[in-house]
């Protein structure tokens, strides 16, 4: 009888295709309730991979991974483990706003702009981002919570940031599309709503290469534009200018360049564009970008980033901001603070934030705001953010120091339903009222105000759950001990691998700063020597550098950093003689000074092999290497 295989089938008999109900017999699908419950006690963690395996722990952290569980893919994870990624380049329109703006001239679209809520959005965007600041602070966001994962806890932006940063509505309809927009569908839309072409429409979107039109393209067909154009002209330029603002901010894509034309049906009707809930969208697009830039192989960050930069303003005044003393409280919070990129490298601001403490944070930076701008009530609100096919959990509950209570441990995050289920969505965001956290769920508000108060258990359980640390210590910056012994071992005679470990040595020195003292770079310096030399003698022990050698002795090759012992001049062994004087040789443009005496000693070193010396020659008078006597007698 011919053997039997797994499937139930014997191997002589033709394999066939398994049933549908085979499938659900050997694999089971897991439901997801298209509406999320407020109370997400009961339901799964967000996870984007269902499929992932739930490990024990992970290195550096989380030791719970119940709730971080696709931890093994974020870039925190691949930092821990040595492998760096360098700053994210930011997508950024600032400076192009400005190459668009609304006079007098054209009175008749910036009333239709200001109508819709969206005219901040033309003065209060950052020309400048920093890019190791929003990168260090992408690092530590998690994409399960859509929470920055602090050491002391978590943080997020909410929508009262939103509302108080910006000056949008945070309120009204959902932004949502039914499906995604082809190509030949947004050329339709191009030629119904803006008044152009086929044939311009569908040469925008093959230069695109996608159903999109370019920031420029709008501009020079649109921006020339004014109150003595057509009715129509100016209905087709109104729109055009709100699609290059949402764009430029709001929804700023990582192509850099063009924005989705699926964004041009919300401005079909003109009068109707105050009512969408503008803020609620641009949080859940800028959570999607952040969760993306989390994984390691990415290396761009879009989305509002005025928004992210802001709000780090305002929760870390001491460490990054810089505000402007003429602000006042009747305009966007983006305005009170004048961006700038810090001069600090990655690394840094990441052992900046390692060390931060609780102290150091400003829970409630609106306090002076609240009289212009009261904290809404659908900051509250526990549920989902939607934009178009962009679908973000809120957690407000993970927050409550944010909103001045007293932080307790949450309940687990929920899985956000699928975007293709809107109406669900659209019912369950119009009824937010019912969504909001109770005053039992808020709990007590913190004894003094700012404190940033938790739960005497909290931070137990958030040691468990977290990744509070991002920099690993062994690659921690400046010239320690536990820095040496992480680095790769020399004892291999190639000169790739000490050159290898002496540039490794010499970055975590240099990331320090210039804070770090004299003594330690000297020591880095001498390391870095001894290794390149092929000694172990100046690496032995360096955590406090050798002392100077003595007035009267010889200075040893192995005391003086990149000088070779084969070139290396020794002076004569005479008793009586002080140490050699080195003086670096006159450039060759200057004639050296005429000698009232005996000319002055100079030791030359000499110059690295890779580099000629200089053609002219110095006088013929003057030795090359000569020496000073301790006394001379004074020349009368």
């Amino acid at each position: 009888m011919p053997p039997r295989t797994r499937g139930g089938y014997t191997s002589d008999a033709p394999r066939r295709r398994p049933t549908g109900s085979e499938r659900r017999r050997r694999v089971h699908l897991r439901e997801v309730d298209p509406v999320p419950d407020p109370d997400p006690v009961e339901h799964p963690q967000h996870d984007r991979d269902e499929t992932e395996e739930v490990f024990e722990g992970a290195p550096g952290g989380p030791i719970d991974r119940s709730i971080l569980r696709s931890f093994h893919k974020h870039v925190a994870a691949k930092i821990w483990l040595g492998e760096d990624r360098a700053p994210l380049k930011l997508v950024n329109h600032g400076a192009k706003l400005q190459l668009w703006e609304l006079d007098m001239e054209r009175s008749r679209i910036y009333e239709t702009v200001h109508r819709s809520g969206l005219a901040p959005l033309t003065s209060c965007s950052h020309r400048v981002a920093s890019r190791p600041m929003l990168s260090a602070f992408c690092e530590r966001w998690q994409p399960e919570t859509t929470t920055f994962h602090m050491p002391f806890g978590e943080m997020t932006i909410t929508l009262d940031d939103v509302a108080s940063i910006l000056h949008i509505p945070v309120t009204g309809s959902m932004i949502s599309f039914p499906q995604p927009l082809r190509v030949d569908d947004a050329n339709a839309l191009l030629v119904e709503l803006l008044g152009t072409t086929d044939v311009e429409a569908s040469r925008e979107t093959e230069q695109c290469r996608s159903p999109s039109v370019r920031l420029l393209w709008l501009r020079d067909h649109f921006s020339t534009i004014t109150d003595a154009s057509s009715d129509d002209d100016i209905m087709f330029a109104t729109r055009a200018f709100l699609l290059h603002l949402v764009g430029c901010t709001l929804f700023a894509d990582k192509s850099a360049t063009s924005v989705a034309v699926v964004y041009l049906e919300l401005f079909r009707d003109l009068s109707m564009v105050g009512s969408y809930a503008w803020g609620a969208a641009c949080l859940a697009y800028l959570y999607r970008q952040l969760t993306t830039a989390t994984r390691f192989e990415v290396r761009q960050l879009g989305g509002y980033l005025t928004l992210l930069q802001a709000w780090i303003y305002e929760h870390f005044p001491e460490m990054f901001s810089s505000p402007d003393m003429s602000y006042t409280e009747s305009r966007p919070r983006a305005l009170r603070w004048r961006p700038h990129v810090i001069p600090d490298s990655l690394q840094s601001v990441r052992e900046r934030l390692d060390r931060l403490q609780i102290s150091e944070v400003c829970w409630e930076p609106y306090v002076d705001h609240r009289a212009e701008h009261p904290l809404p009530d659908i900051a509250w609100y526990s549920g989902c953010l939607k934009c178009g096919q962009v679908v973000e959990p809120y957690h407000p509950e993970r927050v409550l120091r944010q909103f001045g209570y007293i932080q307790t441990i949450p309940p687990r995050p929920f899985t956000p339903p699928r975007p293709d289920r809107s109406i669900l969505l659209e019912q369950y965001w119009e009824r937010w009222t019912d969504h909001v956290l109770t005053d039992q769920s808020r709990g007590r508000r913190c004894h003094y105000s700012g404190s940033g108060e938790s739960v005497p258990e909290y931070m137990a359980w958030y040691d468990r759950i977290s990744h509070r640390i991002v920099q690993p210590p062994q690659l921690r910056s400046g010239f320690t001990t536990d820095a040496r012994s992480s680095l790769p071992s020399h004892a291999a005679s190639t000169s790739d691998t000490r050159a290898a470990r002496a540039l490794t040595l010499l970055r975590l020195v240099i990331s320090g700063g210039r804070e770090q003292s004299v003594d330690v770079f000297w020591g880095a310096l001498n390391e870095a020597h001894g290794i390149l030399a092929g000694s172990d003698e100046t690496s032995a022990s360096h955590s406090t550098p050798s002392p100077a050698p003595a007035s009267h002795s010889t200075p040893s090759p192995a005391t003086l950093p990149f000088f070779s012992p084969a070139t290396f001049v020794y002076p004569p062994t005479a008793s009586d003689d002080p140490p050699p004087l080195i003086v670096p040789p006159p450039p060759a443009s200057v004639a050296p000074p005429a000698a009232s005496g005996p000319p002055p000693p100079l030791i030359v070193p000499p110059p690295p092999a890779s580099v000629a010396p200089p053609a002219p020659a110095l006088d013929s008078t003057a030795s090359t290497t000569v020496y000073v006597r301790a006394k001379r007698k004074k020349k009368t």
